[in-house]
């Protein structure tokens, strides 16, 4: 069953006269898809609305469940966001207990066999003492699991409750990865100390990207 206030946040969000956006939320453990099926249905509505709008769900593991990911990969989005954050082993320093960095990765897999043509992507985070060759296997990892688009950005530390931060990348570096990162045919790499995972520049990318997939099937 469809909320009032999800139908709300459609049709406003049909008014803003944007082209693309992110939905996202804090992660919804206490809900037993995850929040799953509140974005399926709210992408669903934001279609309905404005069928020309590009949508991107920015959304956690769903804890792994399958059905939860299918649900939303089928619900019409164009992006499927889900951010890995850090190198393998670094995973139970930065993360959620509940999350680890297998659970992403499949959790991406999964998206892409739900729908082959949906873009996926996820965003790492850099500055937190990971090894160059680290990051190098988490990319390759990613384009195993055929991620179209990574980003990288420097770690922050929100407040002294949170981890200190280890290093801060050099701009030379960040320019590397990303054309490691393009070097591995990776759609789109987003590299740099300010990037954060919803991107100015890479939604404007992902829009020429959507758009001109859209037009050769027509």
């Amino acid at each position: 069953m469809i909320s009032w206030r999800t139908q709300q946040t459609a049709e406003a969000v049909a008014k803003w006269g944007v082209d693309y956006i992110v939905l996202t939320s804090v992660d919804r453990d206490d809900i037993p898809d995850g929040g799953a099926g509140h974005f399926a249905n709210t992408v669903e509505l934001l279609k309905v609305a404005k069928p020309s709008l590009l949508v991107e769900c920015l959304v956690s593991d769903f804890r792994g469940d399958v059905d939860s990911v299918d649900k939303l990969a089928k619900s019409g989005l164009d992006v499927y966001a889900h951010n890995v954050e850090t190198v393998e082993r670094l995973q139970r320093y930065v993360r959620d207990p509940r999350a680890n960095y297998r659970q992403s990765i499949g959790t991406l897999i999964r998206a892409k066999m739900a729908r082959p043509d949906l873009y996926t992507k996820t965003s790492i985070m850099l500055g937190l003492g990971e090894r160059d060759d680290e990051v190098y296997e988490t990319m390759r990892d990613l384009r195993d699991a055929d991620v179209d688009v990574v980003t990288f950005g420097q770690y922050l530390r929100p407040t002294e409750n949170h981890l200190s931060v280890v290093e801060y990348v050099t701009p030379e570096k960040f320019d590397h990865f990303r054309e490691v990162g393009e070097g591995m045919g990776f759609k789109y790499v987003a590299s740099g100390p300010l990037v954060r995972s919803s991107y100015k520049a890479g939604e404007f990318y992902l829009t020429h990207m959507i758009k001109k997939g859209r037009e050769g099937k027509d």
